[in-house]
């Protein structure tokens, strides 16, 4: 078993979920929630999780958990997880899961409204060590969110929030790359170039981490050399490890901050006229922000270049475009029914958003009004 200490534990292999019984035994877990969704439940991954459990055909399992977690999801799992008598959970799916999963960790050990604890409206220092324990089991290779520190949660008037904290971390990060050989093409595609998108913004985020950009250059050369390979054949195993390494490695440097793209895709998700895939919104959006942020970046971009093999006067918002497009990813957010009636509630939230102080070029509601009108297209 590869064991790797950098944040949280993890359990990196083929076959890593045979340890979550000793996982939950090391957390004194007794009875844990299952947080996932429906369409994890009918893959048959809860039952594989069950099956490595103690007592896990007993277990109680929330299936709940909209596309972009919600508030309403998060009361609705946390009073299943007080009516049960829970002590810990286990997230199992892709971000959405474990993103509700942390919520409900959060509100479990913590008095007041969840908002009360969003970044942005000064909630990091209240959050505390009491976080009930959580562990991940991603099954998708995207979002990094079993490693990360951040939950993003749209609350009942709309506002989509990021709840930011160390103890937000899972306890355990179960990370096996079997539970992602079934998943289907476009959603592979889709959650890559989540992962893709989180290793560039980490890296070019202006705070000094040198560990941390490296693991995200290794992210990306990992999932760049293996993404088309993952989505045009989902039983590549050597290609679903190292996709699933990527994501893990853009989640690894989440502390360094994300950017211009999170800060635009955050709000879009929150929107509720239209249902947005957060992998594929920051896909549509990178090449925008890529061309933003080139005058104020020119040394990382180079870097990113030579990392990935390109010709040194390439251009990297052609190169991502290209590399979506071969995906069979959307070209536009038009394409995705995003209106550009929306273009400046949107741009107000991206100054907002906690991810907006670390991208690579200082921008303004106007910079984000043009990059988004760029991506409507």
């Amino acid at each position: 078993m590869s064991m790797i200490s950098y944040l949280t534990t993890i359990r990196f292999e083929f076959g890593a979920i045979n340890g979550i019984q000793q996982d939950l035994t090391d957390l004194g877990i007794r009875k844990p929630l299952i947080i996932a969704d429906e369409g994890v439940v009918k893959a048959g991954l809860v039952g594989r999780i069950t099956a490595v459990v103690e007592g896990g055909g007993d277990l109680p399992v929330f299936t709940g958990t909209p596309t972009n977690p919600t508030q309403e999801a998060v009361e609705a799992a946390l009073s299943m997880y007080r009516d049960q008598g829970c002590d810990g959970l286990i997230a199992v799916g892709g971000g959405s899961p474990i993103d509700l999963a942390k919520g409900v960790a959060l509100l479990a050990s913590h008095d007041g409204p969840l908002e009360h604890y969003a970044a942005i409206l000064g909630g990091i220092p209240r959050i505390t060590s009491a976080v009930v324990p959580v562990i991940a089991v991603p099954t998708t290779a995207g979002t990094g969110s079993e490693v990360g520190r951040a939950s993003l949660i749209t609350l009942k008037d709309g506002r989509k929030l990021g709840f930011i904290s160390p103890h937000l971390i899972p306890k355990r990060a179960v990370c096996d790359p079997e539970l992602t050989l079934g998943l289907p093409g476009w959603l592979t595609a889709a959650t890559g170039m989540d992962a893709v998108t989180h290793c560039i913004e980490t890296y070019l985020s202006p705070r000094d981490n040198p560990p941390a950009e490296a693991i995200a250059l290794d992210g990306l050369k990992r999932a760049v050399d293996n993404i088309e390979k993952a989505t045009a054949d989902g039983s590549d195993r050597d290609a679903r490890y190292q996709m699933m390494m990527a994501a893990l490695e853009g989640g690894l440097t989440f502390q360094k901050g994300l950017g211009a793209v999170h800060a635009l895709s955050h709000p879009l998700g929150g929107l509720k006229d239209v249902s947005l895939h957060h992998g594929t919104l920051n896909a549509v959006i990178l090449p925008a922000t890529l061309r933003f942020n080139r005058s104020h970046a020119e040394a990382k971009y180079a870097a990113i270049r030579s990392t990935l093999g390109l010709a040194p006067d390439a251009d990297l918002a052609d190169y991502f475009a290209g590399l979506s497009s071969r995906l069979g990813l959307p070209k536009t957010l038009k394409e995705m029914g995003v209106s550009s009636a929306i273009v400046p509630a949107i741009a107000r939230a991206a100054v907002e958003d906690h991810s907006h102080a670390t991208n690579a070029r200082p921008a303004t509601v106007e910079d984000y009004e043009r990059m988004l009108t760029e991506a409507i297209g």
